[in-house]
């Protein structure tokens, strides 16, 4: 099929197009790009594939932004960009872009120029992410590493943790004490 592009946008629109209905090969047969139920996050049909590690380190990234929303807002009573920016070391254009990604998945409310605030979903995850932090750096000062340290290291471990791994942390936890 011949497709004569004659600007940018179009080219663009196209481009979408297709990276919207491409398929990718598992070795076996054509797949849709959609993922199925084996194809979730710590399935061992994933290992080593980059949009699977794509896709997790877009959930970390929410994730992270959620938390630190949740966190500004429980504080001052407000999320404005400029916070986010400055804590997450970050310019005020990159927290533009991910805040209208979290507004598209349901996650943030916000307005140019107005505070952002999360919605329901967003809260939810929040909660859950905070939750899994609290988790993974007690498990680490639980085996001695100090808190200043496990902070920091919790930090990264949350987001790949799997539930198994949680749940296996929380039983240690309630064995020591």
């Amino acid at each position: 099929m011949k497709l004569l592009i004659q600007n940018v946008a179009q080219a663009t629109i196209m481009a979408r197009v297709v990276n919207r209905n491409r398929l990718w090969f598992d070795g076996s047969r054509m797949r849709s790009k959609s993922a199925s139920s084996q194809d979730r996050p710590g399935s061992s049909a994933l290992r080593g594939n980059p949009r699977r590690t794509r896709e997790e380190h877009s959930q970390e990234t929410a994730q992270d932004y959620v938390e630190l929303i949740a966190d500004l807002i429980e504080e001052s009573g407000e999320a404005r960009t400029v916070d986010i920016a400055r804590r997450l070391g970050v310019t005020h254009v990159t927290v533009g872009r991910t805040v209208q990604r979290l507004q598209r998945d349901g996650l943030v409310t916000a307005q140019p120029y107005r505070a952002i605030f999360l919605t329901a979903a967003g809260e939810k995850l929040a909660r859950e992410s905070r939750r899994r932090h609290e988790i993974v750096v007690a498990f680490l000062q639980s085996i001695g590493v100090p808190d200043a340290i496990a902070q920091s290291d919790a930090e990264g471990l949350e987001h790949h943790v799997s539930k198994e791994t949680l749940a296996a942390f929380q039983r240690h936890l309630k064995k020591k004490g």
